[in-house]
């Protein structure tokens, strides 16, 4: 498969990347190395490999559930750009 400028360019506008000059040829050139070898995969005869719905069959790794030393409020807000009473300001979302 090949990508073109304008893929790259719409690609880099939906990920909100600002791209120079210089660097559109060599990111269209890693793109269209990356979909060739991911259409190379569909060239692979699956039809005998069960789906893996787990791992390995071993369970993840746990750690105990204890209490554990945390920051005070004034530690935690300590390096906040913006804080109020004892919050931290942030912008607001809707």
């Amino acid at each position: 498969m090949d990508v073109t400028r304008e893929d790259v360019l719409r690609c880099a506008a939906l990920a909100h990347l600002s791209l120079r000059e210089e660097e559109i040829e060599p990111m269209r050139v890693a793109m269209t190395r990356m979909l060739t070898h991911a259409a190379s995969l569909d060239e692979l005869d699956l039809d005998s490999v069960e789906p893996m719905l787990a791992g390995l069959g071993k369970p993840l790794p746990r750690r105990d559930d204890a209490p554990r030393d945390t920051f005070t409020q004034a530690e935690a807000l300590a390096n906040a750009p913006e804080q109020d009473r004892g919050h931290f300001v942030v912008p607001k979302v809707l």
